[in-house]
């Protein structure tokens, strides 16, 4: 009975450690959330087309198709979607539906909460760090990374994703170039402290952002090795925001535009806001 007694006591003392370290992340995404919804450097300005005359034609038709003219500045965007998210492989994509709510803080950072099934977490990034926990049955941690390569892979994200739901933060300043590619593309290159991000985005006659692709640092690939590939995503289903049009449905991942290209992420957009910035 005393045996039993001290294998009792260890479970209760693992069950606790396991409790208050799924908490501690909880507390970690909340702060990190809370930082990003006042990271903007929005003064309430109001988009005006002479803030892009000098871009190249097809930037410029982006920006009018995204953002309308009058329209606040916001350059944080918070986000709710559900969709599917495959955990498999190209052969095997083991689709598994998703709910997730998001910051997006571009170029400073995001926090991205994910509900699959058994599983939950969350991916951040900030000016300093980054990371990726989830947890199964929301007890058990299964994945948790972030290391230099990890920050550097997270940057190229919350770039790739601006271009998708915070166009505002890709108008020219002082984090923000701009590079004609063709007559319906470009590139805007952002530089945030030690990362450099280039995005290529491609419209449509009217200006609607077709699809989005990066050179991303990744170890996405058979020889699980950090490199720069191809990742991105393809938009459609625009819907009116607060005076901007963003796309509904998403539909992306690694090596886009080759032959491994695997969507893992499907995702159905069901809310955009826009907190209030400092």
């Amino acid at each position: 009975m005393m045996w039993l007694g001290y294998g009792l006591a260890i479970l209760v003392a693992i069950f606790l450690a396991l409790f208050t370290w799924r908490q501690m992340d909880h507390r970690a995404d909340q702060a990190t959330w809370n930082m990003l919804s006042g990271a903007s450097e929005n003064e309430f300005r109001v988009f005006d087309h002479e803030m892009i005359r000098d871009l190249p034609e097809p930037a410029q038709r982006y920006f009018t198709y995204t953002i309308a003219k009058g329209t606040v500045l916001h350059r944080v965007v918070q986000i709710e979607m559900n969709g599917e998210m495959g955990l498999g492989t190209i052969d095997a994509p083991n689709y598994k539906p998703m709910k997730a709510t998001q910051i997006l803080a571009p170029p400073y950072g995001l926090v991205w909460k994910l509900k699959s099934g058994a599983i939950s977490g969350s991916d951040g990034a900030t000016p300093e760090t980054s990371w990726t926990r989830f947890w199964v049955f929301n007890f058990i941690p299964v994945v948790r990374a972030g290391s230099a390569d990890h920050r550097r892979s997270a940057f190229g994200r919350v770039v790739a994703e601006a271009s998708f739901w915070a166009p505002a933060s890709l108008l020219p300043n002082k984090f923000v170039k701009w590079e004609a590619l063709s007559s319906d593309s470009a590139r805007a290159i952002v530089v945030y402290g030690e990362f450099t991000q280039a995005v290529d985005i491609e419209v449509d006659e009217e200006g609607g952002p077709k699809r989005v692709i990066t050179q991303r640092w990744s170890n996405e690939n058979p020889e699980k090795e950090f490199r720069e590939q191809p990742f991105g995503g393809e938009l459609s289903q625009f819907q009116n925001f607060a005076g901007y049009r963003l796309p509904t449905r998403v539909t992306g991942g690694n090596h886009i535009g080759t032959d491994a290209y695997f969507p893992f992420f499907k995702a159905n957009v069901t809310s955009i806001s826009f907190p209030l910035s400092r």
